[in-house]
């Protein structure tokens, strides 16, 4: 029997991509919940064996199709082809069929617009009648329409960015990281149109039944991961009196554990969860506000 055809319902489906920037760390995310997998021979799809939760392994473009078709469940994307594929839909007519349901803090980029070196870029209003070539027509369009301009939207799968010099574009709209390979093309970004990043997508309308409690509890799971990634446990001990000048010196700690120890009512050990950097100047800074014995200790799990 096919894992894709013959699954029990019971079992929660995430599609991730294949291979691609997005899949190591999306990987790396789920096994932070306690998620493991038996991989298949074709190395499609991976079964979950710590929990009801399968794996996918697909395109990234194919993942929001796969959510709204109900052959995964959920899916971990990058926000640019989510709502590309969602604008599309409503330009057709088409129902919502997914939703952002958490953005996940990797794969960071921006959807911009870049020009040819040789432009005096002076704002929106020069790209009326412009040609712009994108892989991103949905997104584009929408961002035009918004900003009440009329231009011509090229619509290019691929080498968006060279669009301009082989005549095809005034300019163009795409992704950008680095930006790296817009100077190798003589381009310069201009204008951001998105945020990106990757997400945990999923149906527009909640789940029922036995995967409505399966996606509560992975939720749960990547909320405590995802808060955890960059928070360290910070403990130390002081005097009662310096309580306040110390805790001004933490603004991202969670309300901290005190406790008094048994060598004098003046003296208390106190732990607290920082969300933040916790770098050898900040640990210098409570030192020499009156704190001793400073350890620092990473965080492993949390779950609210």
């Amino acid at each position: 029997m096919s894992p894709l055809t013959g699954a029990p319902r019971d079992r929660l489906r995430i599609a991730i991509q294949k291979s691609g920037r997005l899949s190591e760390p999306a990987r790396a995310l789920l096994a932070s919940c306690g998620l493991s997998w038996r991989e298949s021979r074709d190395r499609l799809f991976c079964y979950g064996e710590t929990l009801p939760i399968d794996l996918l392994l697909v395109r990234d473009d194919d993942i929001p199709g796969l959510i709204a078709d109900g052959v995964c469940d959920l899916g971990i994307v990058g926000r640019n082809v989510l709502l590309e594929q969602a604008g599309e839909r409503a330009a057709n007519g088409r129902a919502e069929a997914f939703r952002e349901w958490r953005p996940l803090g990797f794969g960071g980029c921006r959807l911009m617009l870049a020009v040819p070196d040789g432009w005096d870029w002076r704002g929106p209003a020069q790209l009326a009648g412009r040609r712009i070539a994108t892989s991103y027509p949905a997104l584009l369009s929408n961002w035009l329409q918004e900003q009440g301009i009329a231009a011509q939207v090229v619509t290019l799968s691929g080498s968006v960015e060279i669009a301009p010099r082989l005549g095809q574009a005034d300019l163009i709209c795409d992704l950008v990281s680095s930006g790296a390979t817009l100077a190798a093309n003589q381009l310069r970004p201009v204008q951001t149109l998105l945020e990106s990043e990757a997400v945990l997508a999923g149906p527009a309308r909640d789940f029922e039944a036995e995967r409505a409690e399966l996606a509560e509890m992975l939720l749960r799971r990547l909320d405590g991961a995802l808060r955890v990634r960059h928070s360290k446990l910070l403990l130390f001990q002081a005097p009662r009196r310096l309580l306040p000048q110390l805790l001004s010196l933490l603004p991202d700690a969670e309300s901290p554990t005190v406790m008094r120890l048994d060598q004098g009512e003046d003296d208390l050990a106190l732990q607290a969860l920082c969300h933040g950097a916790v770098t050898w100047q900040r640990l210098e800074e409570l030192k020499r506000a009156g704190a001793r014995g400073l350890m620092v200790l990473p965080v492993e799990g949390m779950l609210a």
